[in-house]
């Protein structure tokens, strides 16, 4: 039997909200670097905090507990047309510095549904739910620095060449893309450092299991670009590109 689903916020109660940050590091667990963006460790729980009503979760009524939650901010856009090359760093950072501006945009941050509950349609519906979200607070639209999630398998090939890729069906070949695009958005165009992580090599070797003795690119589980290891500095930079999608 189809379990019983209600969209709620963390605004609820202390219970739902400890819920959803349990959710959403097991959805990102293997991701855990993407945490060390100067915009996430300076911003990101302050926003969510600061916005509880903003963070949306989908609950199994019979349970009691979340099975997908979704994470925005409302910020202030121009236009979705002037979106930046940054993408979710600058989200982050735009919404953190608002300081009293009226927003008209509802940013989407994160999109987590645990392995256990995937391929039910659960970011799909959350999408949805962040879209309705916007309206109901008269602003203009949703954006969306989306992660690619099929380019975890071509972490060397370019992002506008990514998203140049199509199914037998002559969609978006990324299957996050489609979705988003099938809900309704408009792709934008790829956001070359939407993510910008730069620590000391130890950092990546633990995150890895690697040990980086050459200067140059490598790989990572998980990733869809290379990190940067640079020897002589001793650092390693990794810079994710997003994807931007608007919601009028």
């Amino acid at each position: 039997m189809a379990a019983k689903l209600a969209i709620r916020s963390r605004a609820e109660s202390p219970e739902l909200r400890k819920a959803a940050l349990a959710i959403e590091q097991a959805a990102w667990e293997e991701l855990g670097y993407l945490n060390y963006t100067r915009a996430h460790y300076e911003h990101y729980q302050d926003l969510l905090d600061a916005y509880p009503e903003y963070q949306l979760c989908l609950v199994d009524e019979e349970t009691g507990y979340p099975v997908a939650v979704a994470n925005s901010v409302p910020f202030v856009c121009s236009s979705p047309d002037d979106l930046p090359p940054e993408g979710w760093d600058w989200l982050v950072e735009t919404a953190a510095g608002r300081q009293g501006k009226q927003a008209n945009m509802l940013g989407a941050l994160a999109v987590s549904v645990p392995a256990i509950h995937r391929s039910k349609g659960y970011a799909r519906l959350m999408i949805r739910s962040l879209i309705g979200l916007a309206e109901s607070n008269e602003f203009n639209g949703v954006v969306v620095p989306v992660r690619p999630t099929g380019k975890v398998k071509h972490p060397w090939t370019p992002i506008a060449e990514y998203l140049s890729w199509t199914d037998p069906k002559g969609r978006p070949y990324d299957p996050w893309v489609r979705s988003h695009l099938a809900s309704g958005g408009r792709l934008v165009g790829p956001c070359e450092r939407s993510m910008v992580v730069h620590e000391p090599i130890g950092f990546w070797e633990n995150w890895s299991k690697k040990r980086f003795q050459q200067t140059g690119p490598y790989a990572l589980k998980g990733a869809i670009v290379p990190v940067k290891i640079d020897v002589d500095k001793q650092t390693g930079t990794y810079e994710e590109p997003n994807v931007w999608v608007a919601y009028s």
